[in-house]
């Protein structure tokens, strides 16, 4: 099966938890199905639910939460 990924629909801000104190949306080896939420853009401190358009696994982050992201960019591989 050939791996696809979860693209940043906008520039600013990954999170992959809602907030500090709670889990992450999803982990690698997590089973997701599409329309799964697998982290948070934040742009001028408006945040925006990504969701996967595929189901998959999580294979791996292309990038860490906190970390600036591009619109268009890869989030996460899916297997």
């Amino acid at each position: 099966m050939a791996n696809k990924t979860v693209k940043s629909p906008m520039p600013g801000t990954f999170y992959r938890r809602p907030d500090p104190e709670s889990e992450p949306y999803v982990d690698e080896g997590d089973e997701i199905s599409t329309g799964d939420v697998v982290g948070l853009v934040e742009v001028m401190k408006s945040f925006h639910e990504i969701k996967s358009q595929d189901a998959g696994t999580v294979s791996r982050f292309l990038v860490e939460s906190e970390e600036a992201v591009d619109a268009g960019q890869d989030l996460l591989e899916l297997e």
